[in-house]
């Protein structure tokens, strides 16, 4: 792979589309078969792009005075679990699939894995003139085989209070592209502050909030030079969309403060193949009908999630990092500027 950017999609969908051979012949074998596969094979990459984009959205429950004001730099890992990096291929669920070694059903790698040893298939597809052919095809690995052991995202985030004890939070990652691919992230999201309510709220110990937060991510990825398949405007395109709600809890010391947060997300990702593609037999010249805009794949998440962090103050500075336990960890660290 040689694309490696912020957005999951495109670095997790590299490894697939790269794998030109075993796209190629999964599209001779049949749209219904090519769609299955890269469903199961991409799903845990997505999944971990939809926690990943919904890390570090606060670093204290107490809210900001009217038109106080924070800037943030994020960053974030996402931790790649043994469990997601393969998934348990059933050629029950193919058409025209099968495993050379003759079972039915193995665990193969995901786009986070990798296959070790590598996994061949045997791919049956209809020739207009010979009839029924079959060829051998390698699975694609993935990130694992890169030696990628965790998922990286960063992005700015600003932050402004409101009245009534609420600040509004927006972040961003401007329209980038680079090569063939074209990457954009943007979020909006509300906290409020519960104690602010109290009438001792300026001598209690904690602060308790609210907050709910939406998130959408796109991004498009054109393989049409690389793809090894004749066709024209071949490319890949994601649209992400999540939302977070969160409630959190944090102490109000001078320098040194502690948060912790409990929420749930739900998000689902979208991701099309579309372009023109025609899969030829290159020894015998012979070429299928063209396939257009062959398919769609999509995975959705919802989960609880908790966070807990602790946030540094450097008089206008302040650093935050907290660790999220979810269906995938990730750690975080943040330096914000601004008054509060």
């Amino acid at each position: 792979m040689k694309k490696i950017f912020l957005l999951f999609i495109v670095l997790l969908s590299t490894s697939f589309l790269r794998a030109q051979d075993s796209f190629d012949a999964l599209l001779a074998a049949g749209v219904d078969d090519a769609q299955q596969f890269t469903n199961d094979y991409l799903a845990p990459g997505t999944d971990a792009l939809m926690y990943g984009i919904n890390n570090g959205w606060y670093n204290t429950a107490k809210v900001k005075p009217l038109l106080g004001f924070e800037i943030s730099v994020m960053a974030n890992a996402g931790i790649i679990s043994d469990s997601k990096k393969s998934f348990l291929m059933n050629t029950a669920d193919y058409d025209n699939v099968s495993f050379v070694n003759g079972e039915q059903s193995q665990n193969v790698g995901t786009v986070l894995g990798e296959n070790d040893p590598f996994v061949l298939v045997e791919v049956t597809y209809e020739d207009p003139i010979f009839g029924n052919q079959t060829v051998a095809l390698e699975l694609p690995n993935g990130l694992a085989a890169e030696n990628i052991s965790f998922l990286p995202t960063a992005f700015l985030q600003g932050s402004i209070g409101l009245s009534f004890g609420t600040e509004f939070k927006a972040r961003f990652v401007p329209k980038i592209n680079a090569d063939d691919t074209e990457i954009g992230m943007y979020g909006f999201g509300l906290q409020h502050d519960f104690t602010h309510w109290l009438p001792a709220d300026k001598l209690l110990p904690v602060a308790i909030s609210g907050m709910v937060a939406y998130t959408h991510l796109d991004g498009k990825y054109d393989f049409t030079d690389t793809s090894g398949i004749d066709g024209e405007n071949q490319r890949l395109e994601n649209s992400t969309n999540t939302w977070l709600f969160q409630l959190i809890g944090s102490t109000r010391l001078p320098v040194i403060n502690f948060y912790g947060g409990l929420g749930y997300l739900s998000g689902k990702s979208e991701s099309d193949v579309l372009g023109t593609y025609i899969v030829t037999n290159d020894a015998l010249g012979i070429s299928s009908e063209a396939i257009v805009d062959p398919y769609s794949v999509s995975s959705s998440v919802s989960g609880v999630r908790a966070t807990l962090g602790t946030r540094l103050k450097l008089g206008f500075f302040r650093i935050n990092a907290d660790y999220t336990f979810a269906e995938y960890d990730s750690f975080s660290l943040g330096l914000n500027f601004g008054i509060r």
